[in-house]
């Protein structure tokens, strides 16, 4: 009977290293790493990027030369009827006629007003524009796995809180069952027991629901299957140095969001050297060389070829326009006003959000420090109540109360962890110096 129990106690320990085993400890570098990798949004900003910079050629400007090629064929067949100034007449059925055209052609617009390198230029501003959208959702999505990652480990502690208030539950209904059993508690005091046992199951078991979900949502954000089990690490490390000037300096520089209305803003005046490139005649030169050749049944000609080499150039010239001309100049000016009101407006919006996210960043440091030591008051308490609990000096809702303090100390410290772990990386965000 000894053997049976230990084999089954050593195949129980085993079943459980397996399962611990099976879920690897997935670090904040690890998963920062997958999503990089794999996060769909990031993979679809990283080819809107590629394509930006795909687009940067000086052919795309319209700096170099076009050639192309064409070959015209034409047949028909015809009755027709010719009557000649002496009166003679000549009718044929069915007469063919054909004629076939082929050639190359080369086309260079040497001059347009400087129009084409405006538009190099701001080819190469739109691929800047496309890094900082990269960039920015890259940000925005490695925020969103430090979050959920973070979130997972908080809810980590209060599974551990609920272990622990669980455990000392079953300790009161031992304890409450013992003394009814010699008399010295009522059925009452057993029942008491066993419902606040209960509810803390109950409570456990919401919680293991929820801790589920966060990964879940975390295997999303890391665009993986949603199955994979895994574990995370229990610290939270909160950087308590960031300093609001100089993340305010930071932001200047690297906020993805203010970055491109800069870009947007140069992106308009290249427009506007565009629009005022019109004002300017176009030189093309134009030269090819073409083959010609017909057939006739009838007729003074019944065959013609030709062939040979052409050239010149033509330029045009913008006389006037119905004022359209002035316009779009004007056009042009406002729209680079706009771009500079919205980086001005860009740049207060993010100090207003620094500003209050580090508000809320410095309350929360504090919040950790406050509810640190509440936490070990709480336990200290809970253990002097268990002390006095067990020689039967102190109420069973006095027990309770202090049980429910306990575990909401440690619930509270670690939520405090998580908001003050959320506010650095959401300045960190606005300033675009999350590290990954």
């Amino acid at each position: 009977m000894n053997i049976k129990k230990i084999y089954c106690t050593l195949l129980i320990l085993f079943a459980c290293i397996i399962e611990a085993n099976a879920q690897e400890v997935l670090t904040i570098e690890q998963a920062m790493t997958i999503a990089l990798e794999n996060n769909f949004e990031i993979k679809i900003a990283k080819n809107n990027s590629k394509i930006s910079e795909t687009n940067v050629t000086i052919g795309n400007a319209g700096m170099l030369p076009t050639a192309t090629a064409s070959v015209v064929d034409n047949n028909n067949l015809t009755n027709s009827t010719q009557v000649r100034q002496d009166g003679t007449s000549t009718t044929l059925n069915n007469a063919k006629n054909n004629s076939l055209n082929y050639g190359v052609s080369l086309g260079w617009t040497v001059f347009d007003g400087m129009k084409m390198f405006a538009r190099f230029d701001q080819l190469q501003e739109l691929q800047k524009l496309g890094d900082a959208e990269l960039k920015r959702t890259i940000l925005v999505k490695i925020g969103q796995v430090n979050s959920a990652y973070y979130d997972l480990v908080q809810q980590q502690h209060q599974l551990s809180a609920l272990d622990t208030t669980i455990v000392i539950s079953k300790q009161r209904l031992t304890l409450a069952q013992n003394r009814f059993s010699i008399g010295k508690a009522s059925k009452l005091e057993v029942l008491n027991a066993q419902v606040d046992l209960n509810s803390d199951q109950v409570a456990l078991l919401r919680q293991k629901e929820s801790y589920a979900n966060a990964k879940i949502l975390l295997n999303q954000y890391l665009a993986r299957d949603p199955q994979i089990n895994f574990r995370v690490t229990n610290e939270v490390v909160v950087d308590n140095k960031l300093v609001l000037v100089d993340l305010m300096e930071l932001a200047q520089k690297q906020n993805p969001a203010l970055e491109s209305q800069i870009i947007n803003k140069r992106i308009a005046e290249l427009q506007l050297k565009q629009v005022k490139a019109d004002r300017y005649p176009i030189l093309r030169l134009t030269t090819g060389y073409n083959f010609s050749e017909s057939e006739s049944s009838l007729g003074f000609t019944s065959e013609n070829t030709s062939k040979g080499l052409n050239y010149g150039f033509n330029a045009t010239m913008n006389i006037f326009d119905g004022f359209n001309q002035h316009r779009n100049e004007k056009v042009a000016k406002m729209q680079i006003e706009n771009t500079q009101i919205a980086i001005e407006q860009q740049g207060l919006i993010l100090n207003t959000q620094l500003s209050t996210a580090f508000q809320t960043y410095m309350t929360n440091l504090e919040l950790i420090e406050l509810e640190e030591n509440n936490e070990a008051i709480a336990k200290q308490n809970l253990d002097i109540t268990l002390d006095k609990f067990k020689i039967g000096t102190i109420t069973t809702l006095d027990f309770r109360t202090a049980q429910l303090n306990y575990v909401n100390a440690k619930v509270r410290y670690s939520n405090a962890q998580y908001e003050a772990k959320l506010s650095e990386i959401a300045l960190k965000e606005l300033a675009g110096n999350i590290t990954f």
